[in-house]
């Protein structure tokens, strides 16, 4: 019969499971693979205990193909070692136990024990990390230091976005936690809104802190600017504004002069802020080719123009006498007061 000897211990009173293995793999896990994790981090506590297949199996109510296929699943996540020792002689055993690493030593039958995810509090000598496991504890810490200014356990979306930004976009991971640190102390913490501001950072090419203070320094300047032209004080721009606001700067190349011109005139037209309006404004000033506050003024003045023509334009008048509903109806025309006089009398 397979059995299960699990080693490495952290207290005997209780079972410890890793926020990452909760985080990244409890969700994409079948609810039986889940509770064979669980178990048999439960009885990696109790090194005395020889559990096998059939055991787990009477445990959980279930079968042992169940159980077969609950172990084949976190041995492919790379959770569990497998290893087949029944059909090796002794020194083959102790040559495998020998190059084996000390998390994996307690080998000893067909299954040897749970991995738990490495911890960043547990450092390795620096000589034997090679370029992955290097990999491995940076992100760790990343995921470390954004728990610790987003004040939570990181969701599995917000875990599979910062790899984006770390394996995808490329971003070191000093200017991951910068990124975090920029995006919280700005009032911040939505994960949608720190992507936002990443892609925007990659497509300015940004690639160090340095950098991304200076794009930050800017962008903050041009968003304040548009809440004191709006009138706004003491607070951040919300995320529905920094989109405005970033359109503005990014996609209609818009300098800062202009976007104030803008709001300035959404102000003096309606009297209250309207991101809306003030879009609107910009729309029409890039649909005609508008660049610089010369543009406007260009523009102000054929307004103005085309206004003072309409105004002083002659209006067409027809040769005949408009009728009034007093006058509707065609005038009689006598030759002299002699016959109006006989007309009278006549209907009389």
């Amino acid at each position: 019969m397979t059995k299960l000897t699990l080693t490495n211990c952290v207290q005997g009173y209780a079972t410890l499971v890793e926020n990452e293995f909760i985080d990244k793999y409890m969700a994409e896990a079948n609810g039986e693979y889940v509770k064979v994790y669980l178990l048999l981090l439960r009885y990696k506590c109790d090194p005395s205990v020889n559990l096998g297949v059939s055991e787990i199996a009477d445990i959980l109510d279930c079968t042992e193909k169940d159980v077969n296929r609950a172990l084949d699943y976190w041995t492919k996540k790379g959770l569990l070692d497998v290893a087949k020792s029944g059909a090796q002689s002794a020194p083959q055993a102790q040559e495998r136990e020998a190059a084996a690493t000390p998390a994996k030593k307690a080998a000893q039958t067909m299954i040897s024990m749970v991995k738990k995810p490495e911890s960043p509090a547990t450092p390795e000598p620096k000589s034997a990390q090679t370029p992955s496991e290097k990999n491995r504890k940076e992100f760790r810490e990343i995921t470390h230091v954004t728990e610790l200014y987003l004040g939570k356990t990181l969701t599995k979306t917000e875990v599979e976005e910062l790899v984006y930004f770390y394996d995808v976009l490329g971003m070191s991971a000093d200017l991951i936690e910068y990124l975090i640190e920029y995006c919280v102390e700005n009032g911040h913490k939505s994960i949608h809104y720190i992507k936002k501001v990443a892609l925007s950072w990659n497509d300015q090419h940004v690639t160090t802190v340095k950098e991304a203070k200076d794009a930050s320094g800017k962008y903050n300047k041009n968003s304040y600017a548009v809440l004191n032209a709006y009138g706004i004080k003491g607070r951040a721009p919300a995320e529905p504004e920094m989109a405005y606001i970033s359109r503005w700067n990014d996609e209609y190349g818009f300098s800062p002069e202009l976007i104030v011109e803008a709001c300035n005139r959404t102000m003096n037209t309606i009297h209250q802020p309207s991101f809306d309006y003030t879009e609107s404004i910009l729309k029409s000033w890039m649909d005609k080719g508008v660049r610089d506050i010369t543009d406007v003024k260009a523009l102000d003045l054929v307004h103005m123009k085309e206004k003072e023509a309409k105004k002083t334009a002659v209006p067409r008048t027809s040769s005949r006498t408009a009728k009034s509903k007093f006058n509707n109806f065609e005038g009689r025309k006598y030759q002299d007061m002699d016959e109006l006089t006989r007309k009278l009398i006549e209907t009389r």
